[in-house]
């Protein structure tokens, strides 16, 4: 095999790609690619999701990448006269090129947002241009659009200052749709040839190598009227609107022979594409956790020689991580610094300490210093101190921190844990490192109010919301492709009303069992609906199809109503950034592109 698909849109590009990254992996399995590329619309919201597959599928590299929107102003100005932007491809050859990728789609979100856009410009290219490969796009692309447009010393130009930057690394992409949808147009497939032919002699004259991609928005070409009925959700059209936004139905993913065959005369845009295969490393982006540090009061640490001999015992528990490496002085500085406040907390807490309450203080300080985790419980008592400062009603704790003693006495829980006698290791356990989860309860008015504490203590780009992802379920599913088939309102809910809100019971086997009303499952389990999917009129067989393979799809972004992050740093050197809307001020915040469940 000697082809690598290098544009490549999954759900995540929202309401305009339709391919599931597991599918996708699938079918590339299946075709014995070697590589796969991930390049969402603007952003790297599925990047996490699809290393997890790749992982699965170890056969196939994946490369990370992005289609950006590059404005051709600066990104920052917001007004109609400079919303004008196209797109360019980005691939990442490495972990820094990674790093750099992150930079730039952080920076179009948190700078260049604009009717939905983030746009970044080239400055922001430039400073970040480093171990990235470049590629021109499809027609939204800056030089095809300005091939068609007849405009060639304008691609010219591009392809210059393209090329400058990216040097080696810098690829134009040609790309070919003939549709074979009855009656519609070729508009698409002449413009494509018009760039092409264009895009080839420019290649020569300025000596930059060409690939061939196909602009992947689903997997299989059957799953092409799937995919045009996401698009008629996205613009809010009937299926039948004669002026809609369609697509060719060729932008799948196309086997090594077809996309040969789209270009016989130039086999070289196919080897091509192996040799950015060969360009990109394997690397990992998961690390260990990157805890910030908590700010010491400067009279501690003026006094730090005593602190430091008085809890020795309890920072040598945690002096050196679980490799070896030293964890050095401001690790051991914030250990004795939690010792101090838990001690100084139980002679409220504990008057008359009793043997066993000292040995478990011990244990659990011991504890938190060997997995690492002092400036978590540091912090997470600073702003609860300070919600109560502010007069702000702070919950008594629940779940598993409760069993914390060291919680119990640095205030962030109202629970005696030996009174109710709770378990310590339901909280933190060696033998299971993971982070500690210390669930805090605010009230409504004060939480906003908590969270600019946060960000005021820490640094606004040292703090971040966490997205969440919408999709579809099947009673969604069936009302929207109903809207946009002309069945009835009525029609559209005597289906939706089978479906039941929560999982149901079914006996299979023998044996009585419990499943997730997905449709697939609905119309298995359910004679009604079933007999709907089998008998009913062909405008509810159609609906109910396509609304059981687009269940599932993403459809929105959220942010999560409790999860925050904390940073070391900048977020943007860690995970790319975009923003949201907080509900209690309305203003924006920064957010979190990947979600929390992988």
């Amino acid at each position: 095999m000697s082809f690598v698909h290098l544009h490549v849109h999954t759900q995540y590009s929202i309401l305009d790609g339709q391919s599931s990254i597991e599918n996708l992996f699938a079918r590339a399995e299946e075709l014995g690619m070697p590589g796969l590329a991930i390049t969402d619309h603007g952003n790297m919201y599925g990047v996490k999701e699809f290393f997890k597959y790749a992982k699965k599928h170890k056969d196939i590299k994946p490369i990370i990448g992005c289609e950006i929107y590059v404005s051709k102003f600066d990104h920052t100005i917001k007004d109609k006269e400079h919303r004008a932007y196209y797109h360019l491809i980005l691939l990442a050859k490495n972990i820094n090129g990674y790093k750099n990728l992150m930079k730039i789609v952080s920076t179009g979100h948190i700078e260049g947002m604009y009717y939905g856009k983030p746009r970044v410009s080239h400055s922001v290219l430039e400073k970040y241009h480093k171990d990235l490969i470049c590629s021109s796009a499809c027609l939204a692309g800056e030089i095809p659009r300005n091939i068609v447009a007849g405009d060639i010393e304008a691609a010219e130009k591009a392809v210059k200052w393209h090329k400058d930057l990216f040097g080696e690394d810098y690829y134009l992409e040609v790309m070919l749709h003939k549709t074979e949808v009855p009656g519609q147009s070729q508009e698409v497939f002449e413009k494509q040839r018009i760039a092409n032919d264009a895009i080839f002699k420019l290649a020569e004259k300025y000596d930059v190598k060409v690939i061939a991609t196909n602009d992947i928005h689903f997997v299989r070409k059957e799953d092409g009227p799937v995919h045009d009925r996401l698009i008629c959700l996205t613009t809010n059209e009937f299926v039948d609107a004669p002026n809609r936004l369609r697509y060719t139905q060729q932008e799948y993913m196309k086997s090594e022979e077809e996309m040969r065959a789209l270009f016989p005369d130039h086999p070289e845009v196919i080897g091509n594409t192996m040799e950015i295969y060969d360009k990109v490393e394997r690397y990992e982006i998961d690390r260990d956790h990157v805890l910030p540090q908590f700010k010491i009061d400067s009279s501690f640490l003026n006094d730090i020689d005593t602190y430091l001999v008085k809890y020795k015992d309890v920072i040598d528990a945690g002096r050196s991580d679980d490799k070896g490496n030293d964890r050095g002085d401001e690790f051991t500085h914030s250990v004795a610094y939690l010792c101090h406040l838990s001690y100084e907390g139980a002679k409220t807490r504990y008057p008359n300490m009793s043997k066993d309450v000292a040995e478990r203080m011990d244990f659990e300080l011991k504890t938190i210093s060997r997995m690492g985790f002092p400036d978590y419980f540091l912090i997470v008592q600073d702003y609860i101190a300070a919600a109560r400062r502010m007069g702000i009603f702070v919950g008594p704790g629940r779940g598993s921190a409760a069993g914390s003693i060291v919680a119990y006495c640095l205030g962030i829980t109202n629970l005696d844990p030996v009174k109710y006698d709770l378990l310590f290791e339901r909280f933190l356990n060696p033998e299971r490192i993971s982070m500690p989860d210390i669930d805090v309860d605010f009230d409504d008015e004060g939480r906003y109010r908590v969270i600019q504490y946060i960000q005021d203590t820490y640094g606004k780009d040292h703090v971040s919301h966490v997205i969440t992802f919408g999709t579809m379920a099947a009673k969604g599913a069936i009302k929207d492709v109903a809207r946009i088939s002309h069945l009835s309102i009525d029609e559209s809910n005597r289906l939706t009303k089978m479906i039941p809100d929560r999982p149901f019971k079914v006996t299979e086997g023998g044996q009585e069992k419990d499943v997730k009303p997905t449709l697939k499952n609905c119309i298995k389990y359910i004679p009604e609906l079933k007999n709907e999917f089998e008998h009913g009129s062909d405008l509810v067989k159609e609906v109910l199809g396509y609304a059981m393979q687009l269940e599932g799809c993403i459809r929105q972004i959220g942010i999560h109503a409790c999860a925050m992050i904390i940073g070391r740093g900048d977020l943007t050197d860690y995970i790319p950034m975009t923003i949201g809307i907080d509900k209690a001020t309305g203003q924006e915040v920064w957010m979190s592109q990947y979600e929390g469940s992988f």
